[in-house]
């Protein structure tokens, strides 16, 4: 990963963990456990569905660039 990718990513990151800040219970904040839960459910429901479609919508464009030759 480039330096200016990572700094991308970083900010990326810090957004997301902003937003995802403001819409969790502070009672859910208060333990460790309960922050990991929270990181956990709002990736497994909002995070990783998008990235997954991403990939997959990158990877099919490369099939069809590729067939289309």
């Amino acid at each position: 990963m480039t330096p200016e990718d990572d700094a991308q990513r970083q900010q990326c990151v810090e957004t997301i963990a902003n937003i995802l800040y403001r819409n969790t219970p502070a009672e859910q904040l208060q333990t460790l456990e309960g922050i990991e839960q929270a990181i956990r459910t709002h990736t497994q429901r909002a995070v990783l569905p998008q990235l997954g479609v991403f990939l997959l919508q990158q990877r099919l464009a490369q099939l069809m660039a590729t067939n289309g030759r």
